[in-house]
């Protein structure tokens, strides 16, 4: 019998890549809804279409539209106003109820968006908690403020053609936010899935997590997420200066890509590999300076609002100082606050966990018997400064999820946390509904910010071990080193002189698996596409 079409030349089999349908009881028992796990006589990484990334992505959609659906219902509009005029219908606190809060509606009207105002420049007064007046700018760093912005400038774009369809401004603009967030999901997850190596399939938890449902839309975090992603991934395509500029651009959107740099700084001085991190963290630090220097010269009020907001803001619901007083009663490091005090103590607390974190992390990276991997130390540190940090807005926890799933390909135990962190949005809504509008005690809130941050320190705990015991790394054992590695990849270890034999491993026996992979061979689209 003819074949329908020429038969490729490299007809291989990709063996090189995890299959887990067959490596993981998990993904096998679903596979039984496709036809169960793959055969042992297919040929893997052969399909022309239908490519693990594309098929990735089509989950990334999938996950995308209900995380939209999930929104849908607070830009609901009705006839709410004394003329009958249409507006958003958030009667009866619809945002709580139906869970469907996202930062993007309120923002639109709190920042003066609507008013096409322009963020930095423009100025307003607002009632503190005390009843004193503050006067108030655009609150996010420059990247996210200018994304609010021209976003608001399409949504009214939009509205100003009478042949296209029409809504509400406000349900405009967030379905102009939600777009631009999807595509920068959809390059998260891009990237995530580039830098997983052989075991490509690892990013389709990123894409199908809970997490993803639930915050997604809740602010602008993926643009962070795209942009750390695509850092790390310049890192392992060993172009330095664009990771750099990618994690500066990131860290001008939200501040925690800068935060990769400490780990690249710890995993090129234990392979005597300064210059690259050099050149990296020059260009990572130019470009921060470059996009927020015409603002802060132009506007320097309006600038500088974000750094004001985060050191006066006090512990957020969020945070496990507010755990210890909601339980305790506990008045906090710095005791009842005056009106405009600033929480010093608190602010100084959080710094210096930070840093303490931050050293420990360093140290397991050069002690470690064998180089940790980048996102192995890339989810300590991200991890740390939200369990210390007096901030954990609901959802930062995606910052974690690319990164988890490169640290710690363990299918089961992820999506047990990513459903923990996920499920802690119902009594959160439920507690700010109030009481009185038969809501939740804060209690039963807090209780459930517990396990998640219990879930959060298991998952480190795990990468601490499996730092100390590579033999427990999936991604090693399968004979990747590190894939988000670049010029670290495959590097052996060169301390500079000066670092003290405190900072050097000690001499272990390290378990060698029964089982040890044919070296790793180049890739090539021919024979492992993606």
């Amino acid at each position: 019998m003819a074949s329908p079409g020429e038969l490729a030349q490299d007809r291989r089999s990709a063996r090189r890549r995890d299959r887990p349908s067959l490596t993981d009881p998990m993904v096998g028992e679903l596979s039984s809804v496709v036809g169960g796990p793959i055969g042992k006589h297919a040929l893997v990484g052969r399909q022309r279409h239908i490519t693990p990334l594309r098929v990735i992505f089509a989950f990334t959609v999938v996950f995308l539209a209900l995380g939209w659906f999930g929104k849908a219902a607070c830009i609901q509009q009705a006839p709410i106003g004394p003329g009958g005029e249409l507006g958003l219908d958030w009667s009866g606190s619809r945002q709580y109820v139906a869970m469907c809060y996202s930062d993007v509606v309120p923002l639109y009207g709190a920042e003066r968006l609507d008013q096409g105002a322009f963020p930095y420049k423009k100025s307003w007064e607002d009632t503190g908690s005390d009843g004193s007046t503050i006067t108030r700018y655009m609150e996010y760093p420059v990247v996210a403020g200018m994304y609010q912005y021209v976003s608001m400038q399409i949504a009214h774009a939009w509205s100003a053609v009478p042949w296209l369809p029409q809504a509400l401004t406000v349900a405009l603009y967030f379905n102009v936010v939600a777009f631009g967030s999807a595509l920068a999901w959809i390059v998260t997850i891009w990237a995530t899935t580039m830098l997983a190596g052989r075991r490509v399939w690892d990013s389709a938890l990123a894409a199908c997590s809970p997490l993803v449902i639930v915050h997604v839309f809740t602010n602008f975090d993926a643009l962070a997420t795209a942009f750390a992603a695509g850092g790390m991934l310049a890192w392992a395509r060993r172009r330095p200066v664009l990771a750099g500029i990618l994690l500066g651009i990131g860290g001008a959107t939200k501040l925690y890509p800068l935060f990769l740099l400490g780990p690249l700084l710890v995993l090129c001085l234990r392979t005597g590999n300064l210059r690259d991190w050099t050149r990296t963290a020059a260009a990572a630090v130019s470009a921060w300076v470059l996009i927020n220097l015409p603002i802060a010269l132009l506007f320097p009020r309006g600038w500088s609002e974000f750094f004001r907001l985060n050191s006066d803001r006090g512990a957020d619901p969020d945070s496990i100082y507010n755990v210890v007083r909601s339980f305790t009663g506990w008045s906090g490091f710095d005791g009842p606050l005056a009106p405009g005090e600033k929480p010093v103590l608190l602010n100084l607390v959080t710094a210096v966990l930070f840093i303490a974190a931050c050293a420990a992390v360093a140290y397991v990276g050069m002690t470690a018997p064998r180089r940790p991997r980048l996102a192995q130390l890339g989810f300590l540190v991200v991890a740390g400064f939200l369990l210390t940090n007096k901030v954990w807005s609901p959802q930062y926890s995606l910052w974690l999820v690319p990164l988890a799933v490169l640290a710690l390909p363990h299918r089961r135990i992820l999506l047990a946390w990513m459903t923990i962190d996920a499920l802690v949005w119902v009594p959160r809504m439920m507690y700010y509904l109030g009481v009185s509008n038969k809501g939740l005690p804060e209690q039963y809130f807090t209780t459930t910010v517990v396990f998640r941050d219990l879930a959060v320190v298991a998952l480190c705990v795990l990468i601490v071990r499996q730092i100390y015991r590579p033999v427990d790394d999936l991604v090693r054992s399968s004979g990747d080193d590190d894939p988000a590695g670049g010029v670290l990849d495959g590097a052996p270890d060169s301390y500079p002189a000066w670092v003290p034999a405190s900072l050097r491993p000690r001499p272990v026996a390290v378990p060698v698996p029964e089982h040890v992979p044919a070296p790793r061979a180049p890739r090539s689209p021919a024979t492992d596409p993606i």
